[in-house]
């Protein structure tokens, strides 16, 4: 049986938006930290270098916080887009989230000396609207993240000193629901030793909470939840696109790729994921083209390119 983190690599796809907002000058969960300052640089940098990102989760917002070694550095951008793309690449990059927002700022995220990387590409928070946090560009002193959400929100962007940070707040003014994620046990499928799904839980918005499940699996597992040897397996695809759900079935099409090579894939994951709601009793799964094995029926189904 092919192991788990060799599936990942095969699968893996390179692809690493109303509410108003103002930048001004004001229980925190660690998600990931950069290598130790004193080891980066003894002396601050003559530009900001960013050594963390943390998000956590507040009554009525989320937060992302931007820790840096040197001065706060100036914020360039602040707001909604539609997709993330890369800088300089300009291609785009895989988030997860129904809205994304994009900040940048005058930074590095990377010790231009020794071209030690100090800051992560992906933080995946799983809060109730905050999902993951992701680097869209370090270059020229211009540093870029995209913030995938549940929903679109009014945010607040600020600063603070001592030490420089960028945070930015982004309300959950809204309902929400606990729900389930199904993800795939390394160890157990390593091993051979069914089942090789265990669940998470996740804070939803409860108006549209299966759509809100599906955008927190394809961010995967949080640190820690990776840490116990959770993982997303995506068979290629980048995220989904017209969830709808009529007379108890579930239609789902990818985005992205489509490819298994494996004897498990994303239908493994998304199939329960959306099968824990009393409106669903069926999944059909398309690929990306829009097909899949049997489109008709009351039976799941899923596209020729996830079988193993």
């Amino acid at each position: 049986m092919r192991s788990l983190k060799a599936t990942l690599v095969a699968c893996l796809v390179a692809s690493i938006s109303i509410g108003t907002g103002a930048v001004t000058s004001a229980a925190r969960v660690p998600t990931s930290a950069a290598p130790p300052a004193a080891a980066i640089r003894a002396a601050a940098p003559a530009t900001p270098l960013l050594v963390a990102v943390r998000a956590a989760s507040h009554r009525h917002f989320d937060r992302v916080v931007w820790e840096f070694l040197g001065d706060v550095p100036e914020v360039r951008q602040a707001g909604y887009v539609r997709e993330l793309r890369g800088d300089p690449s300009d291609l785009p990059i895989r988030i997860a989230g129904s809205a994304i927002f994009e900040l940048s700022m005058t930074a590095n995220g990377h010790d231009p000396d020794t071209g030690t990387n100090t800051s992560p590409g992906r933080v995946v928070a799983g809060l109730g609207n905050v999902i993951e946090v992701v680097k869209a560009g370090d270059f020229e002193a211009v540093l870029s993240y995209g913030v995938g959400l549940a929903k679109r929100q009014p945010f607040h962007v600020f600063t603070l000193s001592n030490p420089s940070r960028v945070v930015l707040d982004v309300r959950k003014d809204y309902r929400q629901a606990t729900r389930k994620v199904w993800l795939v046990d390394e160890v157990r499928f390593d091993a051979g030793t069914p089942p090789y799904t265990r669940t998470v839980k996740r804070q939803v918005p409860a108006a549209a909470p299966a759509a809100a499940v599906l955008h927190q699996l394809f961010a995967g597992p949080t640190p820690a939840e990776r840490a116990r040897g959770l993982q997303t397996v995506r068979s290629g695809a980048t995220g989904f696109t017209a969830l709808r759900i009529s007379g108890r079935v579930a239609k789902v099409q990818l985005t992205g790729g489509c490819n298994s090579g494996s004897t498990i894939s994303v239908a493994d994951q998304i199939i329960p994921t959306l099968k824990q709601f009393s409106t669903v009793r069926w999944v059909k799964i398309y690929d990306p083209s829009g097909h899949t094995e049997h489109p008709t029926g009351r039976r799941d189904s899923i596209p020729e390119c996830l079988e193993p």
